[in-house]
């Protein structure tokens, strides 16, 4: 029986040893928080004779994760890692039971047993995965202390709560090559996550080599594409990872690409060409021939030998049926066979699809509009348009996976997704039978708006704290302590290669014709991109358009104005202290003289120049905030002229400026109204 039916769920505490007789209680800072874990005596100590051993089963597969978890401590420690044990020394101990499968399965057993004390660590699973997990939660568990790097006594037992734990990568707008898919991989093991979502066909590029239909790459991918060789080395680096790849080819809509090199699979005269713009679009596949189901058959068998997975996605989301209306032939058909509406025409399609896919033994997922009357009840909902949907797949017999409020393209700040569950909304209202059809989750990083250069910084960290809702329990909720502990995940990620913070700097710095870039990211501290889809109507992008400015460089949520925020609510209160009323008041400073640094430098870059009112209104801003914090402390209430005027100014500074939003203007809001007479 798999541990997680055997755990009990508590709140987790662990201390920090600062030698073997005192312990200090701290919250445990890692993520995912695990099921089940209990705090012992003392420490396990790092130091260059720490001797790590697989005992009992073994597999290659095992070999390496010992190979990459030495490397990663050594990198968070600097202590070489070498040594082999001998009598009497503290050892690491891998003992995993047995194999898991060949091709990593849907509710594999993942649990594992982690038992930490001075003399010796401990790591038991029912199989390889267990121990990728166990190892990744030990690396996180390392701390400095007085005497060197140290793990404080622990015994863990954990379980995920979800099988399907997923992130999904957008290629087909901009292709990501095969360096920043494997550094994702890399991350997507740190946190526990277990399925990786290909999508790689789009309307502005498909993305995979087709030995069959050369023309889909050669035609339809501007030279950007995934050989099946990459492909087949990619699966084999997630499957050393404990993550399973499920292919994504987008049809019958969003499919443009296929059409340049294969016209006649469209419903439309064309010509075709690869799409530049973003959006949904009108070209469709062509669901009334014969040859376009003999074409898929071709094509999806030869993807279904190359993604050893049970699972095969083939999109349906947002296909307008334009092409069909504007077809007489199409048309003529649909009143033959009694296809009321385009809707229903999609449901023929993607039931004669899933035939093709389920012949090849293969289980078809695919986005909400898949979901009709007569969908076989084996395929896979993936939902973008919330719980309801996903209740309603679960209702009829269906399962499903939710992505709707883990979008991460769409800047909304960790907080957000954190608070959304599977379980949740109409899916609470749902037989414990029922429930099981839900899966678990899977974050999507659209690409329109990233390229190699930044997607790392719009993933994570982020993302753990998706991670932490699929892996932990569902009482584990409390926004602080995710924070708390995402903004320790957020260090340690570099660890595993992450390079999303370096690339920040380096983004910043090559905007700046200056060495100095202090100023310049003390304004990037406190700004944020649009939040969903507010980006498209601010500024006209293609697929060609850089993505080199401070909109593209900073992060999707600012720390700093988070926390700024968070002491403004408490001086509006009257309940901060002195220290934080100090800081905020420091802050304050530092954002209204910034400017006078920044303004010399702007207009000596084409890249910085747009930047200029940006950097102007943060300043003003800051202003309004002293002189606020000037009333709050004196208890002498601003006049309503004078008020009128603030908030009037704050008002029109939450407007983007350069496609940014300046995230103090909020917190500066709630201290202004608070000086209300």
């Amino acid at each position: 029986m798999p541990f997680a039916r055997k755990l009990s769920v508590v709140f987790l505490s662990l201390f920090l040893a600062a030698n073997a007789s005192t312990q200090a209680e701290t919250p445990l800072s890692i993520m995912p928080l695990p099921a089940h874990a209990a705090a012992g005596t003392g420490s396990f100590s790092i130091d260059a004779s720490f001797p790590i051993v697989i005992e009992g089963y073994t597999e290659p597969r095992l070999g390496r994760a010992r190979e990459r978890f030495i490397a990663n401590l050594s990198s968070r420690t600097g202590i070489p890692l070498w040594a082999t044990p001998s009598a009497g020394q503290p050892q690491f101990i891998i003992k995993a039971s047995g194999p898991s499968k060949d091709v990593q399965q849907l509710s594999e057993d993942e649990s594992y047993h982690l038992e930490v004390t001075p003399s010796r660590v401990l790591l038991t699973a029912p199989n390889p995965l267990g121990i990728l997990h166990g190892l990744q939660t030990f690396l996180q568990l390392v701390n400095v202390t007085p005497q060197g790097f140290a793990v404080a006594s622990i015994t863990i037992d954990d379980a995920p709560r979800f099988p399907w734990r997923g992130l999904m990568i957008d290629s087909g707008r901009h292709f990501m090559p095969l360096d920043v898919i494997r550094q994702t991989l890399n991350g997507m093991e740190a946190v526990k996550l277990n399925v990786f979502h290909w999508h790689l066909s789009e309307n502005q590029g498909f993305r995979i080599e087709s030995k069959l239909f050369p023309l889909l790459q050669q035609k339809g991918s501007d030279g950007e594409y995934y050989t099946q060789d990459q492909v087949r080395e990619t699966i084999e680096f997630a499957r050393d990872r404990g993550i399973r790849v499920i292919p994504e080819f987008d049809m019958p809509g969003h499919a443009t690409s296929w059409f340049v090199g294969y016209p006649d699979l469209a419903s439309g005269k064309g010509p075709y060409l690869i799409e530049r713009k973003w959006g949904i679009f009108d070209p469709a596949m062509d669901p009334t021939r014969e040859s376009t189901y003999k074409f898929l058959d071709r094509f999806i068998g030869e993807m279904t030998a190359l993604f050893p997975d049970a699972y095969f996605h083939i999109g349906g989301d947002e296909c307008n049926g334009k092409e069909w209306d504007a077809n007489p032939r199409i048309q003529q058909y649909m009143r033959q066979h009694s296809l009321k509406d385009d809707a229903a025409l999609q449901a023929y399609f993607t039931g004669r699809v899933q035939q093709l896919v389920a012949k090849r033994g293969k289980i078809t997922v695919g986005w909400d509009e898949v979901l009709q009357p007569d969908t076989p009840k084996d395929v896979v909902i993936q939902s973008w348009r919330g719980q309801d949907s996903l209740a309603q797949a679960a209702l009829r017999g269906n399962r499903g996976i939710l992505s709707a409020g883990y979008y991460i393209d769409l800047n909304q700040p960790a907080s957000e997704h954190y608070a959304v569950d599977p379980l949740a909304d109409a899916a609470a209202k749902l037989t414990p039978e029922q429930q099981r059809n839900i899966l678990g989750g899977e974050a999507t990083m659209w690409s329109e708006f990233v390229t190699p250069e930044n997607m790392g910084g719009r993933i994570w960290p982020r993302t753990a704290a998706i991670a932490e809702r699929l892996w932990s329990p569902k009482e584990v909720t409390d926004i602080d302590s995710m924070y708390r502990r995402l903004a320790i995940v957020a260090n340690n990620l570099t660890y595993s290669g992450q390079t999303y913070q370096s690339t920040t700097e380096q983004m910043l710095q090559r905007m700046a014709e200056t060495t100095n870039v202090a100023p310049l990211k003390v304004l990037a501290s406190a700004v944020e991109p649009p939040k969903g889809y507010a980006r498209e109507s601010l500024a006209s992008y293609t697929s060609l358009t850089p993505l080199n400015k401070m909109v593209d460089a900073v992060s999707p949520e600012s720390d700093r104005a988070r926390e700024f925020h968070h002491f403004a609510t408490l001086i509006a209160t009257g309940h901060a202290t002195s220290e934080e009323l100090e800081q905020a008041r420091r802050w304050l400073i530092l954002w209204r003289d910034n400017d006078a640094a920044l303004q010399p430098t702007l207009p000596q870059s084409a890249l910085t120049a747009e930047l200029e009112p940006v950097s102007r209104t943060l300043s003003q801003t800051a202003v309004i905030g002293l002189s606020a914090l000037d009333s709050l402390e004196s208890h002498k209430p601003v006049s309503s002229p004078v008020l009128e005027q603030q908030l009037s100014f704050l008002k029109s500074a939450e407007a983007p400026q350069a496609v940014l939003l300046d995230m103090v203007v909020p917190a500066v809001e709630v201290l202004v109204q608070a000086t209300k007479p």
